[in-house]
């Protein structure tokens, strides 16, 4: 998932609350599924920026010798400077793109 092509903001806004309860009618329900979606997001995220890191680790087992790797340290800005999965999980929420279902209701959709 390319993150930067996400039109997320990059600091937090004030929505309104019942923007949050137009899919589930739940404003809680509806925190939920974004904070699941965020955490989903987290992992991703994480997971993107440990490959690209590995591919620029040392083999070097020395303590004494810290090394700066200029790639590495570019590579960590880069997702220094991306939404917060908070933000982005909301925004797709907002946007209807987050398929949810709950299965003690049975219900679910796309919110």
């Amino acid at each position: 998932m390319d993150y930067r092509k996400i039109d997320a903001p990059l600091n937090t806004k004030t929505h309104n609350i019942m923007e949050f309860a137009k899919g589930t009618d739940n404003v809680y329900e509806s925190v939920v599924i974004m904070s699941r979606r965020a955490n989903q997001i987290t992992v991703d995220m994480k997971n993107d920026l440990q490959k690209k890191l590995q591919e620029f680790a040392s083999n070097n087992e020395n303590l004494d010798e810290v090394f700066e790797n200029r790639e590495q340290i570019e590579i960590s800005r880069y997702y220094e400077h991306l939404p917060k999965p908070v933000l982005i999980s909301e925004q797709e929420f907002l946007e209807d793109r987050i398929y949810y279902r709950n299965p003690t209701t049975g219900k679910e959709g796309i919110v």
